[in-house]
């Protein structure tokens, strides 16, 4: 709490330097005022934004908060016109009205070829800022699509999304936090809908230290001129290149539309998505087990796929009260079902009288059966020996509903406050059929069991902030309260036989109910002081947690009071080169899911467990890094140190001989220690190679049922593109993302990667862009888009194969329609989702 002081007393420092306000008009050819276009002013040593205005009547425009001595530029941009920049020039106590000329971007184009390129990527104090228009590959896709591109972002096969080698980070959407796991949301949110991702690695106070791997902050598209805006896509999935041997036949269709509309008082932004996005494939497993002397082997193969459709629907509001007032409202519903295919055929061999002498080990049972293909019935006495098929099928299905509503007063001292709500209502749920057929005639019903699940979720967050500048320093300080109710009503029904009836079986049916609270209050600065960008801040919450069962009558409370402190750093050592660091303490909260303790049947070798005891992970992040960009083209790299306590890992334990127990626990603590860098080059006017890596080496240490756990191991990730102009409206893009090998706490995943390519052509007088992928690419000669799993204990050994479908084709179709002021010059170019 003595920071806090020292903070005040920094800020008190700081801002005794002079401010003065810019002011001047923007003018056409004809010097006519082009109201309604953009001003920024930009730092003239790394291009950092520092202030925006728009401009008014008759092209009327001011900049205030500017200090004087600093050296800027400024910049001016309308829908129509090229982009005009003006400077560097130094701020002076008495600045004159400055004018810029904007010229129509048709002549522009018809004096030059190239005037400029926009930046992919900027490198901010606390972030880092990518480009969604970069990523071709994730057209007609979702924000799932477009993340696996970034540095430090891996998304594995079964969709789960990592960051610098964690599961555990913050999705804000539009500068709005949810809670929610950030899957559901971000398979919800069209890639066409994203403007820019950014990566948040050393959060501020003033944002939820929830995510250990820091925040990604997703900005969505919304309308900016004065007038209409709309944009259309579609999106058609080309027949499947390879079959599976599925029941059905994928289907990969889309469409979203954006609406805008802008006048001098509102701002309308209304999006519509229709997705689905099935995708087919294989699972190959194998799974031993030794208990009381004997060895039970039950390889596997057969269907694994999955049939997703999603609806959703966005809409922003937001109105101009007075020049100091503004009234934000935000509406989201959306509607995604997915039905999981799980046909799997399994040939189960007991074997008795295996003395532990004798006993091979897991692992070696396993290197036999694939050198032979089967189970072998050496070392001991057959007791069973049975091929069955199972039918399982999965359902799970959501809706969601949230709503927000921000108001904004701006005071005469340049401070201002924000009062914010959100409320989210979701509802989930689905059954799981799990049936035993007789195999090879499957006219047998062996076993019928069925589990349901009802889970409704009430979530609420308020927040107040408020904003002062004092000088060259901006101080914010705000209190926020968090609310989640989470019940959720489990029941399992197994079929008797006897009397064709199902029956509750009560080993898993129950009923569960989270309740979280959190109060806190957070107060930073930050500013810039010569060459110097600063920011740092304080954190104080108090979390509040309560787990209740049926069955026993059980509360499971947990409470805490924690300080979360943050400091950023960005100094610039010379023209087009910086220096960053930043220090960063972070919490990861469990989810519903993985504190239910009693067990869930996922299939047919498979419960899922949790553990309502489990405690938050606590990280502190330390990182350093290098920025520059020379010319069109920039570089950056980050060193960073990540130390995590109570570390939560999935590990598996034996049910019974045929049924592995998952269970979520605090494994003991991990640390990461890595580097990530990335580059943006222009080897031609047409040709721009883009390439970012992030290698790190990861390491648990703990204990797992009075077993010791050290495991460590170095995982590298690559993500590369590179895009030729092949003509000024046709242009190509080939990519790799790749993740290597890396261990868990009792075993190891294998690497994955997908290659893709895909080629667009524009066509500007139709305001038509038409775009081909192909996604996974294998050809029959790679295994992309393939994935292993891996654990074994002294007692147990596991690997499951998942094989999906590669070398998906998709044909998507934008349009793109703009009604502004002057038409003649346009162109013609947070809670629930977690628990899915």
């Amino acid at each position: 709490m003595r920071l806090i002081p020292l903070l005040l007393l920094l800020s008190l420092y700081c801002g005794a330097q002079t401010t003065v306000t810019l002011t001047g008009t923007v003018v056409d050819e004809a010097g006519t005022g082009v109201e309604y276009a953009t001003l920024r002013a930009l730092d003239a040593t790394d291009s950092t934004l520092l202030t925006g205005g728009v401009a008014g009547a008759e092209g009327r425009w001011e900049l205030p908060g500017l200090v004087v001595g600093q050296q800027i530029l400024l910049s001016a941009s309308f829908v129509g016109y090229a982009t005009e920049y003006l400077g560097a020039f130094t701020v002076e106590r008495r600045p004159p009205p400055r004018t810029l000329h904007l010229r129509t971007a048709a002549r522009v184009l018809a004096e030059v070829n190239v005037t400029g390129r926009k930046l992919t990527d900027l490198h901010r104090v606390d972030k880092q800022v990518f480009d969604a228009q970069q990523f071709e590959n994730a057209r007609g896709g979702t924000a799932t699509d477009l993340l696996r591109n970034l540095p430090a972002v891996a998304v594995g096969v079964d969709g789960n999304i990592s960051v610098r080698g964690t599961s555990g980070f913050q999705l804000v959407i539009d500068g709005k936090p949810t809670q929610g796991d950030p899957l559901t949301l971000l398979a919800q949110l069209p890639a066409n809908a994203i403007e820019s991702v950014e990566f948040i690695t050393s959060p501020s106070a003033k944002y939820d230290p929830d995510g250990k791997g820091g925040i990604l902050n997703i900005r969505t598209r919304r309308g900016s001129l004065n007038g209409w805006t709309l944009l259309a896509n579609s999106s058609i999935g080309l027949p499947s290149v390879r079959d599976y041997d599925n029941a059905s036949m994928p289907r990969r269709d889309g469409a979203d539309v954006t609406v805008g509309y802008r006048d001098s008082d509102w701002t309308y932004t209304l999006g519509l998505d229709y997705r689905r996005d099935d995708q087919a494939g294989r699972r190959e497993g194998y799974v031993n087990t030794y208990r009381d002397g004997v060895l039970t082997e039950f390889p596997s193969d057969g269907e694994r796929s999955f049939e997703r459709e999603n609806y959703s629907a966005r809409l922003n509001v937001t109105h101009e009260i007075t020049p100091d007032q503004r009234l934000s409202a935000g509406l989201f519903a959306g509607k995604r079902t997915q039905f999981r295919t799980a046909d799997i055929l399994y040939t189960n061999q007991r074997r008795t009288r295996i003395a532990p002498a004798d006993f091979l080990g897991p692992g070696a049972y396993y290197g036999r059966f694939l050198a032979t293909g089967d189970v072998l019935t050496d070392g001991g006495d057959v007791l069973s020996n049975a091929t069955f098929y199972n039918e399982n099928l999965r359902v799970r299905r959501g809706d969601f509903f949230i709503g927000s509503l921000d108001y904004t007063l701006d005071f005469a001292d340049e401070s201002s406050l924000t009062l914010s709500g959100l409320y989210e209502r979701t509802v989930l749920g689905g059954p799981t059929d799990n049936r035993i057929l007789s195999w090879p005639s499957l006219r047998d019903t062996l076993q019928l069991q069925r589990n349901d699940n009802d889970n409704p979720l009430d979530g609420l967050r308020l927040r107040a902030d408020y904003v002062r500048t004092l000088g060259t320093v901006k101080w914010e300080s705000g209190y926020q309260y968090r609310y989640l109710k989470h019940p959720g009503d489990f029941e399992y029904l197994d079929k008797d036989f006897t009397t064709g009836q199902l029956v509750v079986n009560p080993e898993f049916t129950n009923g569960i109910l989270l309740r979280r609270d959190i109060h806190a209050l957070y107060s930073q600065v930050s500013g810039t002081k010569g060459k110097l960008q600063y920011g740092g801040g304080l954190r104080l919450e108090y979390f509040d947690r309560r787990v209740t069962l049926n069955r026993p009558d059980t509360t499971y409370r947990l409470d805490r009071l924690n300080l979360f402190p943050s400091l950023n750093l960005k100094y610039q050592l010379r023209e087009g080169l910086a220096l960053k660091a930043g220090y960063s303490q972070r919490i990861e909260r469990t989810t519903t899911f993985k504190m239910t303790p009693f067990p869930e049947r996922e299939h047919n070798e498979t419960l899922e467990q949790g553990d309502a005891e489990l405690l938050p992970e606590l990280s502190d992040l330390v990182e350093l890094g290098l920025t520059g960009n020379w010319g069109d083209h920039s570089a950056f790299a980050n060193v960073y140190y990540r130390q995590v306590n109570d570390v939560i890992n999935r590990v598996n334990t034996i049910y019974n001989d045929t049924i592995l127990n998952r269970i979520y626990t605090n494994a003991g603590d991990a640390r990461a220690f890595g580097l990530e860098a990335g580059t943006t080059l222009y080897p031609t006017p047409s040709w721009q190679l883009y390439l970012s890596g992030n290698v790190y080496n990861y390491r648990i240490r703990g204990r797992l049922f009075d077993a010791a756990v050290n495991t460590a191991t170095t995982v590298y990730s690559i993500s590369a593109n590179t895009d030729v102009a092949f003509t000024r409206t046709f242009s190509g893009q080939l990519g790799i993302d790749y993740l290597s090998a890396r261990v868990t706490a009792q075993g190891r995943d294998s690497r994955f990667y997908s290659p893709y390519l895909s080629v667009k052509k524009e066509f500007p007088k139709r305001r038509v862009t038409v775009l081909f992928q192909w996604q996974n690419i294998g050809l029959g000669l790679w295994d992309a888009n393939e994935r292993s799993i891996t654990t074994q204990s002294a007692d147990f050994f596991t690997t499951t194969n998942y094989v999906y479908e590669a070398d998906i084709l998709r044909l998507a179709v934008s349009y793109r329609f703009t009604r502004g002021r002057r038409e003649e010059k346009l162109l013609d170019s947070e809670f629930g989702g977690r628990e899915f």
